[in-house]
């Protein structure tokens, strides 16, 4: 809902109001966001009761004008410029053609807009029935430059989006040295900053902030939205917790460098800002041209962490993701990375397509190797033609042999790179993006294509297109492995090379969005070097993305719950690879390893022709079990339930499926309860465990306790023994109702600890796992 009345406006969604007014200055003074509230009758008591009292100057502050009470460092602002007194982050700033920097927007105008257009160079959320928007026109007191800024309402996911356009009226050009999407001023400090970071192989680790004073900065450099910083970030009170207390969200629309700026005033006020990272960006804005920041996403929530997540889940469901495989689970796929690297071919593709289908797989994905020579990661990037000596037949027949084996075909691309040893760059060296006279610095042995030059954007599109039209080709992993170091363009005068990143994203966007349409049956998944580029940019292209080069079951558990904050687990894969690791040398069960990627988009990176019987039995047990419960995993609500638990919930509240880890045990500690969240608790439900055999060698030499003869550990007879005699899990198996699982939960079997051993006894050492499943009955 959109309520603007006498220059004061009011975005609410169904829980959460945003409000500002233009104040007799004509500047967008900012009022309120977080729960919600609605104007009286009595309209003009309602907003000044909102509005902060100013009757005099304020100590050694700079008035706004002449005789003005307004100081802008110490007011609550929408948008903040260079000049005039405010000493805060400002969202602008500009170089005008006599070279001055002060700007001071003021309003000019409002409209509201039913479905407001898209941008014509970024990607932008999905306007549809729910979405409302309320456009603000602003004009520069003294200079021909606007700015339009439009607040866009989704109001069942709690969420309002804000994107930002400059026009230059003008006859000269202007500079742009900053243009972010995103502020939001409140009125207090001491939040909690929460930032998520880490690199490649451990993405998404969660850092807390407090900011009393200062200045907190999250950002990227790297040309990418980056494994080091995503760009999503919450601001809390420092008593917020998973289930209550307030808690904002905030993200961009974007993949490039981003920066996000807390910053603590001298009056204790505490500013948000968020877009394009000024640093390294400038941009020549001539005559008549508009320039488009990225579109900036924020949340409220009074129900914490958890409130937050779901209405950010919601929203990219529903507002980001498009095309045919926005709502529909995904296939399970086996990907030839880790079991082959690129030592691919044709035999090897096809043997792996009959394991993947007898183990009840639905995609074979040939990962990298698969194109003229590339036998390592030293050379061919840019050359997409099949190597003859691996794929003699081409793509088509392989993929037909594929399909006759009973599962879909895919292969993975990595169409924004160029290595020196390949044909493209010995026929165009001009493709890449290097700086002429300086020597390349290389990121794993390749450079990046410049994306600036539009003969290097319809080379990439005209390439894909060649792959891509290959009948019976189901699926597509378009990578991304290095990041950017020296970022300069050929084809861009000298004074614009400030442009040149922006510029690689705005062709980026181009070839995606021409791709996606060309070929909307093709799934496609982003990748970058695992998370190097996890953002709403490329969830706007690609409904899934591949969030972390590291399998290891245990390190997934901690960047799938990073992730969980701000992205859905449907827009997330995640796989069984081998023990030990091969990224971490850690032998997990399989179990745990399934039990962990099942809450994202299952795959599996095994070898199915090497694995033993008993390990391909059980994959066949795990997709079996996946299938009968995929649309939960995928559909449903997400809980995180504790540190070490999480559970998903369909949105009928009929079904349900938990999870509960163990990283290290220890002696002496044998219990553990499952409390559940989001159940219906007028319902009855069936609650209960998958039973399982385990070896009795994992007791090791412990078994002569039991044993009426001595034997010797890993002797002949011991090895027999193991073959033949399997201990029993514990076997849980309750009907209760909801309110008693969401309020006391069920205290499950006592555990291993030292001391005994049963049929109910829960084994549940280092790494081990357990999953839950929860359905409604009518008992």
């Amino acid at each position: 809902m959109i309520y603007a009345e006498n220059k004061c406006f009011i975005l609410s969604t169904a829980h959460t109001s945003y409000a500002f007014c233009v104040n007799e200055e004509g500047l967008l003074e900012h009022l309120h966001y977080g729960a919600l509230i609605a104007p009286s009758n009595d309209t003009e008591d309602f907003f000044k009761a909102v509005k902060e009292k100013v009757s005099h100057n304020k100590g050694t502050t700079i008035a706004y004008k002449k005789d003005s009470l307004t100081i802008l460092e110490d007011m609550m602002l929408e948008v903040s410029s260079v000049g005039k007194g405010d000493l805060r982050e400002p969202l602008i700033e500009l170089v005008y053609e006599d070279g001055s920097r002060t700007s001071d927007f003021v309003f000019e105008d409002y409209m509201t807009v039913e479905k407001p257009e898209c941008y014509r160079t970024l990607p932008c959320s999905l306007r549809d029935d729910d979405a409302r928007c309320l456009r603000i026109v602003l004009k520069e007191r003294v200079k021909p430059v606007k700015i339009v800024i439009d607040y866009i309402v989704f109001e069942s996911s709690d969420v309002i989006s804000r994107r930002t356009v400059i026009i230059n009226e003008g006859e000269e050009p202007v500079k742009i040295l900053r243009l972010l999407s995103n502020q939001v001023d409140f009125d207090d400090c001491g939040y909690r900053i929460t930032s998520f970071g880490g690199n490649w192989g451990r993405e998404m680790d969660r850092f807390d902030t407090v900011l009393n004073t200062g200045k907190f900065v999250v950002s990227s450099r790297a040309g990418v939205s980056s494994n080091r910083s995503n760009p999503f970030v919450m601001l809390t009170n420092p008593d917020t917790s998973e289930t209550h207390g307030d808690a904002y969200g905030f993200n961009l629309i974007y993949s490039g460098n981003h920066y996000e700026a807390f910053e603590v005033s001298g009056f204790y006020k505490t500013r948000f800002v968020a877009g394009i990272n000024p640093e390294g960006f400038d941009w020549v804005l001539d005559k008549g041209e508009a320039f488009e920041a990225p579109e900036a996403v924020m949340s409220y929530s009074a129900e914490g962490y958890r409130g937050l997540s779901h209405n950010m889940h919601d929203f990219v469901r529903n507002h980001v993701v498009r095309g045919k495989y926005k709502d529909k689970p995904r296939p399970i796929l086996l990907n030839s990375w880790e079991a082959a690297y690129f030592n691919v071919n044709a035999s090897r593709i096809v043997s792996l397509a009959a394991k993947a289908k007898e183990a009840g797989a639905e995609l074979l994905v040939m990962d990298d190797g698969w194109f003229k020579g590339r036998n390592g990661e030293t050379s061919s990037l840019g050359d997409w033609t099949p190597d003859k000596k691996k794929i003699p037949a081409g793509l088509e027949a392989l993929a037909d042999r594929v399909h006759e084996a009973g599962v879909d075909f895919g292969i993975w691309v990595e169409p924004e790179m160029i290595s020196e040893d390949s044909d493209l760059y010995r026929a165009h060296p001009e493709y890449a993006m290097t700086i002429p006279g300086r020597e390349n610095s290389l990121g794993r042995n390749q450079m990046l294509l410049d994306l600036t030059n539009p003969e290097v954007v319809e080379y990439v599109k005209d390439s894909m297109r060649n792959i891509f039209k290959t009948p019976g080709l189901n699926y597509v992993k378009w990578d991304m492995n290095r990041m950017f170091s020296d970022v300069y363009s050929k084809v861009l005068p000298k004074e614009r090379q400030g442009e040149t990143l922006h510029r690689y994203y705005i062709g980026l966007y181009d070839i995606l969005k021409t791709l996606t349409e060309e070929f909307p049956d093709i799934l496609f998944e982003g990748c970058a070097s695992g998370g190097n580029r996890t953002d709403l940019g490329i969830l706007s292209y690609m409904p899934q993305i591949w969030g972390s080069d590291d399998t290891d079951a245990i390190e997934r558990t901690r960047i799938q719950t990073g992730l969980s904050y701000g992205y859905p687990m449907s827009s997330i894969t995640s796989h069984v690879s081998a023990c030990p690791n091969h990224q971490t040398l850690r032998n997990t069960p399989m179990d745990t390893r399934f039990n962990v990627a099942a809450f994202g988009v299952l795959g599996y990176e095994l070898n199915f022709s090497d694995i033993s019987g008993a390990e391909f039995e059980l994959v066949k047990e795990q997709t079996a079990l996946y299938k009968e419960w995929r649309d939960v995993f995928f559909g449903g609500d997400f809980y995180r339930l504790s540190d070490q638990s999480w559970m998903v919930v369909s949105k009928d509240k009929k079904r349900a499926a938990a999870i509960i880890w163990k990283e290290l045990c220890r002696p002496n500690d044998f219990y553990l309860k499952l409390k559940t969240a989001g159940l219906d608790p007028d319902t009855q439900y069936h609650v209960y465990n998958i039973a399982k055999k385990y070896n009795i060698k994992l007791f090791g030499d412990l078994i002569n306790q039991m044993a009426p003869i001595h034997i010797k550990k890993d002797s002949l007879i011991h090895n027999t023994l193991a073959r033949f005699i399997k201990l029993d899990s514990e076997k849980e198996d309750y009907t209760v109702s909801g309110q008693l699982l969401n309020n006391a939960g069920i205290k499950l079997s006592q555990a291993f600890g030292g001391t005994g051993i049963g049929g109910e006894t829960r084994l549940f050492q280092d790494f081990y796992s357990r999953m839950y499943f929860m359905e409604a009955t009518d008992r």
